[in-house]
């Protein structure tokens, strides 16, 4: 006996259930689309329709990831992948480090020779 399987039983066994997220403070989405194994995850951006959502979304501009580690656009998507689109940082974290540290430092709540929390024995004994 021979079986045939139409050509959308095919297609659909090359589908894959994956996610596209991203928030704003005040908004946030999560998508769970299908998508044809393979895609990448620029193209199951677009095809998610999130850019429709936050018109602010670069994708020249904004990072990527899956499960947060960063990603290419270029790079193939996996069944169950939660793709995130980042948004840019608003302070260079290193910047505001350094800031915070100088503060601190201004205020005597740091060494100001080594950078660390002051030593309350040390201040007394000079």
């Amino acid at each position: 006996m021979e079986h045939k399987l139409d050509n959308h039983a095919v297609a659909e066994k090359n589908q894959i259930q994956i996610e596209v997220v991203y928030g704003t403070p005040s908004k946030q989405e999560l998508l769970l689309i299908s998508v044809e194994d393979g895609i990448t995850i620029e193209a199951a951006i677009k095809a998610s329709g999130i850019l429709d959502v936050f018109k602010e979304i670069d994708l020249t501009k904004n990072k990527v990831g899956i499960w947060n580690r960063t990603a290419k656009l270029t790079d193939a998507v996996k069944d169950l992948d939660r793709i995130e689109i980042y948004r840019p940082l608003i302070a260079d974290p290193k910047e505001v480090r350094k800031r915070r540290a100088e503060k601190a430092k201004e205020e005597g709540r740091a060494d100001k020779v080594t950078g660390g929390r002051v030593n309350p024995l040390r201040a007394k004994a000079e």
